[in-house]
C-alpha cells in the first residue's frame, strides 16, 4: 500500500507567458502533490545489529519511521506518482511546457531522468532537465522554473523533487540509515501577475564547494573512474560527516533565511509558516529559533517519513496543505541544505487550499482538495 498526497491551489491557471505585458510577468506555485511509496517502516523494524530503538531514534532525529521504495523501485517510478497525481488535479487551461526533475538519486548515471518522466507522463517532446543540489535540489529548482517562467521562454513548468536513498545507503551505517527514506513530491510553477495568488517572492541561493567532500557517494563518477584505481570497499554507498554538516546546516539556512527575509521585507513573526528541509528534528529547532520563528508556525513532516531529500519540502508542504495548516496568502519561508554544499530559501504567498477530504481506494488513501 502506497500512501498519496495532492493539494490543489484553487486558483485558475497561470497567463500563459506569451501574453503577458512586459514588466508585469511573475511566477506563481499553482499546487503541489507527494508520494511515498509502500508501507511506514518503523524504529522497531530497523536491523537488529544497528542497536536502536525507538527512543534512541526519536532523541537524536526526530523520526519514527520512514519509506523505502523497495526491490525495481527507482526515482523515476517515484517521480512518475507524485507528478501524475498533480497532473491530474491541474487546472484544465494550459499544459506543461518544461519538466525540472531534482534529484541526487537519478535512475542512471546517463541519461537524465527527467526526459523519461516527460515521456511517461504523456508531455511529448517538452524540454527536460535534471538538477543536481542534493536536498536543496527543490528550492533550486523553484528558482530555476522562476526564471524559465519569468523570461517568457515557458508559460507552465512541472517540478518534481524525488529520491530514492535507500538505493545508496550503507547496510551498516546506521547513522545514515536511520535518516533517510524515499519519496517524491510535485509542484506547478505557472506564468501569472505580479499580485497573483501563489506568487513566488524571491529567492536566496548558494554553494560552498571546500566542503565537497561532506556529503559524497565517492563511487561510480566520472572521478573515480578517471583514477585508474579499482574501487574501495564501499565506494557505492553514501556518506555523509554528521557532525561537520549538521554546523554547516545550521549556519547556512539560518543566514540564507535572514538575508531573504530582508529582501522581501518581512520580520520573522510574520513569517505564517516556516518549512524547512526535513534533515532531522535537531536542525530544524535550531534553524527556526535563531531566524527567530516560533515552533508552532513550523511545518514538520519527517516524523512520518524520514529524510526524502529533494522530496522533502514539497511532501511537508502537500501534508500540510492536506492537514489544514496552509491558507491563501499565508506567508511561506522555504530553506533547504544539501551535499555540494548547497543551500537556498525561497518565499511566496500560499495559493490557498479549500479543506480537503479523504476518499478511500484500493492502494490506500487519497487526500485531495475539492476545487
Amino acid at each position: 500500500m502506497a500512501r498519496r498526497r495532492t493539494a490543489d491551489s484553487g486558483t485558475e491557471p497561470g497567463t500563459r507567458a506569451g501574453v503577458l505585458a512586459a514588466g508585469t510577468r511573475t511566477a506563481v506555485l499553482e499546487g503541489v502533490a507527494g508520494w511515498v511509496p509502500g508501507e511506514p517502516v518503523g524504529n522497531d523494524r530497523l536491523p537488529a545489529d544497528w542497536d536502536v530503538d525507538d527512543a534512541w531514534v526519536r532523541r537524536r532525529t526526530g523520526i519514527g519511521s520512514r519509506h523505502r521504495a523497495g526491490e525495481g523501485v527507482a526515482t523515476g517510478d517515484l517521480a512518475y506518482e507524485a507528478a501524475a497525481r498533480l497532473l491530474a488535479r491541474a487546472p484544465a487551461a494550459g499544459g506543461v511546457d518544461a519538466v525540472v526533475l531534482a534529484t541526487a538519486t537519478p535512475d542512471h548515471l546517463c541519461p537524465g531522468t527527467a526526459p523519461a518522466l516527460a515521456a511517461r507522463l504523456g508531455l511529448g517532446t517538452v524540454p527536460a532537465l535534471d538538477l543536481a543540489a542534493v536536498c536543496s535540489g527543490f528550492v533550486y529548482g523553484l528558482a530555476v522554473c522562476h526564471g524559465l517562467v519569468t523570461s517568457g521562454l515557458y508559460g507552465r513548468v512541472l517540478l518534481v523533487g524525488a529520491d530514492v536513498y535507500s538505493t545508496w545507503l550503507d547496510p551498516a551505517d546506521r547513522s545514515a540509515g536511520v535518516v533517510f527514506g524515499d519519496g517524491a513530491g510535485a509542484a506547478l510553477v505557472a506564468a501569472g501577475r505580479s499580485g497573483d495568488p501563489g506568487e513566488l517572492l524571491a529567492f536566496d541561493l548558494g554553494s560552498d564547494g571546500t566542503g565537497y567532500e561532506l556529503i559524497t557517494v565517492p563511487g561510480g563518477g566520472a572521478r573515480a573512474r578517471a583514477s585508474g584505481k579499482p574501487p574501495g570497499p564501499g565506494d557505492e554507498f553514501f556518506r555523509m560527516q554528521g557532525g561537520t554538516v549538521y554546523q554547516h546546516a545550521v549556519e547556512r539556512m539560518t543566514g540564507s533565511c535572514r538575508t531573504l527575509l530582508d529582501r522581501v521585507g518581512w520580520d520573522p513573526a510574520e513569517v505564517d509558516r516556516f518549512v524547512p528541509h526535513q534533515a532531522n528534528a535537531r536542525i530544524l529547532r535550531a534553524v527556526a529559533d535563531r531566524v527567530g520563528i516560533a515552533p508552532q508556525r513550523c511545518v514538520t513532516h519527517l516524523e512520518r517519513v524520514g529524510n526524502t531529500g529533494a522530496a522533502s519540502i514539497p511532501l511537508a508542504l502537500a501534508d500540510a496543505a492536506d492537514g489544514g495548516l496552509l491558507r491563501a496568502g499565508d506567508r511561506v519561508l522555504l530553506t533547504a541544505f544539501g551535499g555540494g554544499l548547497t543551500w537556498g530559501s525561497a518565499a511566496l504567498r500560499w495559493p490557498g487550499t479549500p479543506q480537503t477530504i479523504s476518499t478511500e481506494t484500493t492502494e490506500g488513501t487519497q487526500h485531495v482538495a475539492p476545487r
